[in-house]
């Protein structure tokens, strides 16, 4: 396995080191070779039974069997815990560090990934990687063993039946695998492709239901959305029949080993010159005993063999979902180790100069976007959505490189004056007051408090039985217009100095929406006069008295400051 490999890397990213499966690999080896040997004592017993000895004699073997049942299945339990214990681990290791790497890292890693993309990266991708170990490298290394154990069983009573086992072994523990993994590599990549596009149109209807219902396009969503799931449900179903195709090797190689067997053992307990009894007995008669195991033993050493197609299937979704994971992180850059952010609490300027911004293709005006905005200063951009507003609201945030020009403020850095609060922001299940503190650790419960009745929450926090401690169960615990003031709450006690505020009253119905704006946009208003406010809305802001910066959807057009 090569070390460029993604999921070596991911797993090596996740924290778990090469030596850290091996109590679980030892446990689900404990377990198979367990098997291996109550079938070996089994076959052994009952053909020895069948001569009917004294029973004393069978005493030890009667015993062997039982201890031999007991330890394959506690060794099986206890694999089990190692195992999952190993996956959990490194699953949750890799989620935390993702995220520290999304947090410290470039922010055009989180920032310019699509929602739906972002969300597979750090929750179903993740479990294909812990899958891979679960289902994937434990149970190869165990399917190693129990093969090389059974052939060298199989070697003692018939060296050319151990001959046919290993190549039965190889062809269901090497040649299936590989040929099931090669065969559903196309449809582990459609799969992943269909999934993410299924998961970029659930969240798209989830956040933007309202909007499309008033465009009229909502039909067309939940179309493009059965259209994905049912390219998903093919890409399951191709995979599933290519698996098939390379499981059913595993049975047509038992059944050849075990007629070979039975051949051979044909062969050796008819003493013809020529054969192989030799090996067997020194009396040139194969006896009931060795027969049982001849027949017996090939039957549970595929028991381990043949769930490996499958583990190699895993192995390979783990591979395709690490190589996702890890150009996500990558692009992110090094994790760093840094403190809590410290905000300069000095009143800044923003000034702008020749900017274009954008993705790919610039946004702005041909000769670039001049501003300059000092302490007290309100902006308000406008223009059709998709035009560039939010990507602007991010640049000016320092959450994306301007593609030229610069965004500078004074004094300060730009990543210690700006913050962005972007349209969709996230309430967490837990309390009122924890929801507040995700913008300053350090904020009192007069302040929460203050906040909340400043964005028109007064009479609600009231009502509140349990007042800061209520629990909010995500956005379904409040309606959109309250989740939309709780985040604007979030912004009032933000040390920033410059606030970049995307759609600040969306949810709200027009005289809120207007009067709330009107109040944002005030140089005496709620965020004072020795803060920079940017404000993104699609609102009518002709009544506010407020300059404003209008977006076109296309570069030709001009951007006019008023």
């Amino acid at each position: 396995m090569r070390a460029s490999d993604p999921l070596i890397r991911a797993l090596e990213f996740a924290g778990l080191r090469r030596t850290t499966p091996l109590v679980a690999i030892l446990l689900g080896a404990g377990g198979a070779l367990s098997a291996l040997g109550l079938a070996a004592l089994s076959a052994w017993l009952i053909t020895r039974a069948w001569q009917m000895p004294p029973v004393l004699y069978l005493s030890v073997a009667v015993t062997a069997v039982r201890a031999l049942g007991i330890s394959r299945a506690l060794f099986r339990y206890l694999e089990r815990l190692a195992t999952h214990d190993v996956a959990l681990r490194a699953m949750g290791t890799a989620r935390a560090r993702i995220y520290r790497v999304l947090a410290t890292g470039a922010p055009e890693a989180a920032v310019r990934a699509d929602r739906g993309a972002l969300l597979a990266r750090t929750a179903d991708d993740v479990d294909e990687i812990g899958d891979a170990v679960v289902r994937g490298l434990v149970p190869m290394a165990v399917g190693g063993v129990t093969g090389i154990a059974a052939v060298a069983i199989m070697a003692v009573v018939s060296p050319l039946s151990a001959i046919v086992l290993a190549v039965a072994l190889l062809i269901s523990g090497v040649l299936a695998p590989r040929l099931g993994a090669r065969a559903s590599v196309r449809a582990v990549v459609d799969g992943a492709r269909a999934r993410e596009s299924v998961g970029t149109s659930v969240t798209g209807l989830l956040w933007h239901g309202a909007e499309l219902a008033v465009a009229g396009r909502r039909r067309s969503a939940l179309a493009a959305l059965r259209s994905a799931d049912v390219d998903h449900a093919r890409a399951v179903d191709d995979a599933a029949a290519r698996q098939a195709g390379a499981a059913s090797l595993t049975p047509f190689a038992l059944l050849v080993s075990v007629v070979a067997a039975a051949v051979i053992a044909v062969d050796l307990a008819s003493g013809a010159p020529g054969s192989l009894m030799e090996a067997t007995s020194s009396d040139g008669v194969l006896t009931p005993m060795l027969l049982g195991v001849l027949i017996l033993l090939p039957l549970s050493s595929f028991e381990e063999t043949g769930a490996l197609t499958d583990a190699a299937i895993a192995w390979e979704r783990g591979r395709r979902s690490a190589a996702r994971v890890m150009a996500l992180v990558d692009a992110a850059g090094p994790e760093r180790t840094v403190a809590d952010p410290v905000f300069d609490p000095r009143p800044a300027t923003l000034t702008v100069a020749a900017l274009q911004w954008g993705h790919e293709r610039p946004l702005g005006p041909a000769d670039g976007l001049d501003l300059r905005l000092r302490p007290g200063d309100r902006l308000a951009v406008t223009g059709p959505s998709g035009a560039g507003k939010s990507t602007l609201g991010l640049t000016l945030a320092g959450l994306l490189e301007p593609l030229s020009g610069s965004v500078v403020t004074e004094p300060g850095e730009l990543s210690t004056c700006a913050a962005y609060f972007p349209e969709e922001g996230h309430l967490f299940s837990t309390t009122l007051r924890e929801n507040l503190r995700v913008a300053r650790g350090d904020v009192t419960d007069d302040e929460i408090v203050d906040a909340l009745r400043e964005v028109g929450l007064g009479r609600w926090i009231d009502a509140l039985p349990d007042g800061l401690d209520t629990e909010l169960a995500g956005a379904a615990a409040v309606s959109g217009g309250q989740r939309r003031r709780i985040l604007l709450a979030r912004a009032l006690v933000h040390d920033a100095r410059i606030v970049v505020l995307d759609e600040p009253t969306e949810h709200l119905d027009a005289d809120d929406a207007t009067e709330l704006l009107g109040r944002i946009c005030a140089r005496e208003g709620m965020f004072g006069s020795d803060r920079v406010v940017v404000v993104i809305t699609h609102q009518a802001i002709d009544e506010l008295n407020v300059p404003s910066l209008f977006v076109p959807l296309s570069r030709q057009d001009s951007i006019s400051l008023n």
